[in-house]
């Protein structure tokens, strides 16, 4: 697939089949994260691969009760490292820069995931604590995205997109 097409063609997956992802698939995935741009390449995100039904189920419910959570195969939990970020850019690395690590590292592996004909979801509505708790984050590590991952089945209408013209501005806004 050409660049522009898996972009365009990537769609949030919540539907998947009764298949088996390979492991290996996982870690080209997470490969393709730590590739994404970073403030100071410090890469101040980590993941947390989850794939008990368990802790699928209890993820699911942090996330007020999405029954695709734990319908897929693995959850990618990406982490922001505030600490890391912070020992190099103090109380904006810690605020901001490690966020923005960690989104440009899931869309990263959003856009791998879709490559390697799997389906995918970002999701960030859940409780931050609930999900800290369960999977024993540190304090200096905020869980920022949950990615839901299986083999898609599936197959979403591109929603509408804003045109060109609507998202730039010159100069001034």
């Amino acid at each position: 697939m050409e660049f522009n097409e898996i972009i365009e063609t990537r769609r949030s997956i919540r539907k998947f089949k009764d298949k088996n992802v390979e492991m290996d698939l996982i870690e080209k995935i997470i490969l393709n994260g730590i590739w994404a741009p970073s403030a100071g390449n410090i890469q101040s995100w980590d993941v947390i691969i989850v794939q008990e039904n368990e802790n699928k189920s209890k993820i699911s419910k942090a996330a007020y009760m999405r029954d695709f959570i734990s319908k897929s195969q693995f959850i990618l939990v990406v982490c922001a490292n505030m600490e890391r970020s912070a020992e190099v850019y103090g109380e904006r690395g810690r605020e901001l820069y490690c966020i923005q690590d960690a989104s440009a590292a899931t869309q990263n592996m959003l856009l791998t995931a879709h490559n390697l004909g799997l389906g995918a979801c970002w999701v960030g509505s859940f409780n931050e604590d609930a999900v800290c708790d369960i999977l024993n984050i540190p304090k200096s590590v905020r869980p920022v995205a949950l990615i839901i991952i299986g083999y898609p089945d599936e197959k979403p209408y591109p929603p509408t997109r804003r045109s060109i013209d609507e998202v730039i501005h010159i100069e001034k806004y």
